[in-house]
């Protein structure tokens, strides 16, 4: 047996000992002398790891850079599915969307996992506030939030949002229908179908807080200044809509660059020898204008830069925004009994491969910022463990030494407090996360150096592989499955090693709503 081989053996195990030894952590009577740590969760949308911090020296993030370096910073952190609701949902239970069925829009966590305890409540059953400001479950296309998960109603605010004269005030547009920021009329889906495209960037002159996330950050700072006297300790989530769509920043973020300097796709095409499934074309940024139908490789070269150059733009808006919230944190004096997480829910094509957006199972749809720091952390430290957004859970519940009950959902992540200590310490040797397509799923693992992704065409059973270098080949320009059957079969391993994927049909046998 190889040594992958015989790592294999014990992967399959590795979630539930990790949940059996948090069971047995000792509870907060027992360590009563320590104070119990507040949370701060820190949630972007559409984040990749766009940041300086994490190596791209064109973006201009320095306060997400700061968090980084008194924190752990994890360089491969993978989304377990590269769509908004779902990886959130990821992220509040611990369990994989092949684990839970939960793919898709309009699947509410509570009719699929009837026994969750998220993430949140799971803190709010141990005695503390758990509150959210923002973007933080998914809510729109047919997604809820989750009211058993917070102490006190959730604040919520747009992410379709226009201020510009041109384009506030108008008609509704299909994204604004879709994300209930308008009154929908029947079936959202159906409705907005019918309504015109909104503008895909607008950059005015306007204070941050004309935007939702300005709005997000100051009520974010108003909420510590309040909880800092409280009886009881915190978990405050806190959701940023930038660098969503539209790319709706006030115009002093997108003056921070010049476009002429702005990175640009350098391959704009699928991998030699992969599935044709295996990208897409058009989607979600076909509801915006000027974007036209069609592949994303045949865009107006202004065009693309125009996209890129709202997405850096949207990345420095986001980052000032949230250095305001940290500010407050230590302003109030929270700082440092406070572990703050910050967490992008997957990544977004800028491009490469002719692809925009997300929705894949490539690099740049799955990488994900991932930042610890506080108490239970190292400052300035890169730990060389692969992180998966399920693994957020179980870390944040041992830092805070609480016990998982025994009677909730299993849990798909692995405790990394371990590795937040000892950044040489590497416990599961791959990342996780899958994709579906009509009828298909696709699951991979991310290792070190590649990714292996299996296509299972659910009907027949028959399989379609991908297979990347990622050393020798970081923008997954080749397909290698046929040409390293042995590097396939090995990798093939982890992933018979994981639980049989739920149906992709799941939503259409056991739909949410009537019309969804």
């Amino acid at each position: 047996m190889t040594m992958l081989a015989a790592t294999t053996v014990a992967i399959g195990a590795l979630a539930t000992s990790a949940q059996a030894q948090q069971r047995r952590t000792p509870t907060r009577a027992a360590a009563k002398a320590q104070p119990r740590p507040n949370v701060l969760l820190i949630m972007v949308d559409d984040l990749k790891p766009t940041l300086r911090s994490f190596g791209d020296a064109t973006a201009i993030s320095p306060n997400i850079d700061r968090l980084a370096a008194r924190g752990a910073r994890f360089q491969q952190a993978y989304a377990n599915q590269a769509v908004c609701a779902p990886s959130r949902i990821n992220l509040m239970t611990s369990r994989r969307s092949t684990s839970s069925g939960i793919y898709d829009f309009g699947m509410d966590l509570r009719r699929y996992i009837p026994n969750a305890v998220t993430l949140p409540q799971l803190f709010k059953n141990a005695g503390y506030s758990t509150e959210s400001i923002g973007k933080v479950y998914h809510v729109g296309h047919g997604s809820n939030d989750d009211p058993a998960s917070w102490s006190r109603p959730p604040v919520h605010d747009h992410v379709v949002e226009y201020v510009a004269p041109e384009n506030a005030n108008g008609p509704p547009t299909r994204e604004e229908a879709l994300f209930n920021e308008v009154p929908v009329k029947g079936n959202v889906w159906r409705y907005a179908a019918t309504l015109a495209k909104g503008m895909a960037w607008e950059s005015p002159d306007v204070p941050d807080d004309a935007y939702a996330d300005g709005r997000t950050a100051r009520r974010a700072g108003q909420r510590l200044r309040e909880l800092k006297t409280a009886a009881s300790p915190f978990f405050l989530a806190v959701g940023f809509a930038r660098p969503h769509l539209p790319f709706s920043v006030p115009k002093r973020y997108w003056d921070m660059y010049d476009p002429a300097k702005l990175p640009m796709p350098e391959f704009e095409q699928l991998p030699a020898g992969a599935p044709a499934f295996a990208g897409k074309v058009g989607g979600e940024i076909v509801a915006y204008k000027p974007i036209p139908d069609g592949p994303g490789a045949d865009y107006p070269q202004d065009l693309k830069r125009r996209l890129i150059h709202g997405y850096y733009a949207g990345v420095s808006y986001v980052d000032a925004q949230i250095g305001k919230v940290l500010d407050a944190l230590k302003r109030e004096g929270l700082e440092k009994n406070t572990i703050v997480v910050l967490w992008g829910d997957h990544g977004w094509h800028l491009g490469d491969h002719g692809l925009w957006t997300k929705h894949t199972n490539f690099e740049q749809a799955v990488r994900q910022p991932l930042i610890f720091a506080g108490p239970g952390t190292k400052s300035g430290t890169a730990p060389r463990q692969i992180a998966e957004t399920v693994d957020v859970y179980p870390t944040l519940a041992q830092l805070a030494g609480l016990t998982m009950p025994a009677k909730m959902q299993p849990v798909d992540g692995m405790d990394l407090s371990g590795a937040l200590q000892d950044p040489n310490r590497v416990s599961r040797p791959f990342a996780y996360h899958a994709f579906n397509r009509p009828r298909r799923i696709g699951q991979a693992v991310r290792t070190e150096r590649y990714r292996l992704v299996r296509w299972t065409q659910e009907a027949t059973g028959a399989r379609a592989y991908e297979l990347y270098d990622l050393q020798g080949d970081p923008g997954e320009t080749r397909n290698m499955a046929d040409a390293l059957p042995g590097v396939r079969g090995e990798l093939e391993r982890y992933l018979d090693a994981q639980p049989k994927p739920v149906t992709v049909r799941l939503a259409a046998e056991r739909p949410t709503r009537p019309g969804l």
